[in-house]
């Protein structure tokens, strides 16, 4: 079907229509499903309840009666209208591989590649405190919401502050912090509205064994009661090998995703520095039992065939960060080599230090164009293939597709909406072709969580924007003083 129909457009389900969505293109991100021109309705608690190809019905059926694709249960006279005005109505993206802290740190190492990077930003957070990475996070989190990423993989930063020497293969802990830490940061994503997965490093080179299983749980279990539930993906392992002087780091990772049932995404082979290095280590990981399903390599850049053959045949997914991988000089994943291989794959936009502008949009386009042109091959990724990595493949590879990543009844209703005509990207030939290649942060007008909205591009930054971003200007320069940081940021 074309943008006039939908093959099996939806049902309904029972509940009160809080929002409903009329005249939109939609792109739903559903397999097998081609974008049409319709409504949707989001009940009370923020999921999808109903949609539906043309005009919204007339009369919509209450709860139990049944009917046709185009019907949802419940009543469109209560709530709001939001009227799209056949603009592109498509599902929020995620960041499966986010580091949200690091916002107010964009412009350092500009001619390094990752471990002189990493190094000139550590310099800077050493010398931050607990509520310094609280107002951090929060901007990189509301960042994040107005570029319409409304959910993210968040990799915390951890209690210790790591000075990594990659050549002695050895990590030195400078500044150590109490938990609170890490929890300032989880209250920071919830505060601005996003739904985050957050990762915990084990920091084991630092701690005895009963601390870091402590420090875990203590983390996951402060998450599960402060952050509201449906904002919360849940906890994960912050996969640390890449940096670990021996195995018992992948032990104790390995031991703590049995305990909690929680995933783990690993940094690995990120770039071509000491590279057999880095690969040996992956042995660490499959000695320890940790690939598998719940096992997520982040980057992946530089894995041998031996690797790939483990990695797929445990089912392991993969993250990819094609921004990230190319402002830092660390190479190209070879997407098409993993699909092949049947690796599953998401995409994160990192951080802010690395991507410079958390854009979505552009994060796609570089990764469609550098393979493109690895394979000099224009069909070797196409667009609708690229938006599903970031949008539901996201949500697979970190075990929330049930909650978010297409629209669909019974979904967070998680959404953007795009005017391709504002400013005008032409005639559009295929819908796919133009969200991802012609559209950016210029065309992004709306951004709802579970239905709510989260960033209107026709209004003023809210409060809480300001409040943030003249927080993380004053907190970021503190901080450079405090560690001896010599060169700080200009205050405007």
């Amino acid at each position: 079907m074309g943008a006039d129909g939908a093959a099996g457009a939806t049902t309904g389900v029972g509940g009160t229509v809080a929002l409903t969505v009329v005249n939109a293109l939609l792109v739903t991100m559903v397999d097998g499903q081609e974008p049409f021109r319709g409504w949707m309705t989001v009940g009370e608690d923020g999921t999808i309840i109903g949609i539906g190809a043309g005009d919204l019905p007339v009369e919509l059926p209450s709860a139990g009666q049944g009917g046709d694709a185009s019907e949802v249960a419940g009543s469109a006279s209560g709530g709001s209208i939001l009227d799209a005005g056949g603009a592109i109505v498509a599902p929020g993206f995620i960041s499966a591989h986010s580091h949200l802290f690091m916002s107010g740190l964009r412009g350092l190492g500009v001619g390094e590649t990752l471990y002189g990077w990493l190094a000139e930003n550590m310099a800077v957070l050493a010398g931050a405190g607990v509520e310094d990475l609280y107002w951090f996070t929060l901007h990189g989190s509301l960042d994040f919401a107005a570029n319409g990423i409304t959910s993210a993989f968040n990799f915390t930063q951890s209690r210790v502050i790591w000075e990594y020497d990659q050549h002695a293969n050895k990590a030195l802990p400078g500044r150590i912090h109490p938990v609170d830490f890490v929890t300032r940061q989880v209250d920071a994503g919830a505060d601005a509205g996003i739904r985050v997965m957050s990762a915990i490093r084990l920091d084991d080179e630092a701690f005895d064994e009963a601390q870091v299983l402590d420090t875990f749980a203590q983390v996951a279990s402060y998450t599960d009661a402060k952050v509201p539930a449906a904002l919360n993906l849940g906890t994960a392992v912050f996969g640390a090998v890449q940096w670990a002087g021996s195995a018992r780091t992948a032990a104790l990772e390995a031991e703590l995703m049995r305990r909690h049932g929680v995933i783990n995404q690993a940094h690995f082979v990120e770039t071509a520095e000491v590279i057999e290095q880095q690969r040996a280590k992956f042995a660490w990981y499959d000695e320890a039992g940790a690939l598998g399903p719940r096992f997520l390599f982040g980057h992946f850049v530089h894995p041998s065939d031996e690797m790939i053959e483990k990695a797929a045949a445990a089912g392991a997914g993969m993250v990819w960060q094609p921004t990230s991988n190319g402002r830092l000089g660390s190479g190209i994943a070879d997407i098409p080599r993993l699909r092949a291989a049947g690796i599953r794959i998401g995409v994160g936009l990192d951080d802010q230090s690395c991507t410079d502008i958390s854009d979505p949009f552009q994060n796609m386009r570089i990764g469609i164009y550098t393979l493109r042109a690895l394979h000099t091959d224009a069909k070797v990724l196409m667009p609708r293939e690229m938006l599903r990595m970031h949008t539901l493949g996201s949500a697979e590879v970190l075990g929330v597709d049930d909650q978010i990543g297409s629209l669909e009844v019974g979904k967070q209703a998680d959404f953007l909406v795009v005017d391709p005509r504002e400013p005008d990207t032409g005639p559009i030939w295929d819908v796919y072709a133009t969200y991802v290649f012609a559209c950016g942060l210029r065309n992004l007008k709306r951004v709802y969580v579970g239905g709510r909205p989260v960033h209107d591009a026709s209004r003023p930054p809210s409060e809480l924007v300001t409040a943030a971003s003249a927080e993380l200007h004053a907190r970021v320069a503190h901080a450079a003083r405090e560690a001896g940081v010599t060169t700080g940021p200009l205050v405007f």
